[in-house]
């Protein structure tokens, strides 16, 4: 993991004006959200690894799930995820197949490459760029 420092620490956004912001990016909510915080991830990589731009956000005023709750950015981070080989790891004996079926991460906090970093960081920028834009207006 690498934490990249950025103006959007500690900004505050209403989650729905933030996801309109970013989703059309390629952003999605992460599924290791809490009802208190969250990620927005983006995969910048899909090559044995996955690389990706990480944003945590938590709730100022509220549940993520409340209609209009405000959220504070926190620092974005460079992250990335080793797969093992193969995507279909099930057997005769899984009594959960369907839900079984895609591949563990071998190393959830792998080391992230070098030759990425630079572009991630421009991914960063980008984000800032599109969030901060009439921030004060949201």
């Amino acid at each position: 993991m690498i934490e990249v420092q950025s103006s959007l620490e500690n900004k505050e956004i209403k989650l729905s004006h933030l996801e309109q912001k970013i989703k059309p990016l390629g952003y999605v909510i992460g599924g290791g959200w809490e009802y208190d915080h969250g990620y927005f991830d983006y995969k910048m990589v899909d090559e044995g690894e996955y690389l990706f731009v990480r944003l945590p956000f938590s709730a100022v005023d509220g549940d993520l799930d409340t209609k209009g709750v405000t959220v504070r950015l926190g620092r974005p981070f460079l992250l990335s995820h080793q797969y093992e080989d193969g995507l279909d790891h099930t057997n005769e004996e899984d009594p959960n197949p369907l839900f079984n079926q895609f591949a563990a991460p071998e190393n959830p906090d792998a080391t992230f490459p070098y030759e990425h970093i630079n572009v991630g960081k421009e991914y960063v920028r980008e984000l800032e760029q599109v969030i901060l834009q009439n921030l004060d207006m949201n």
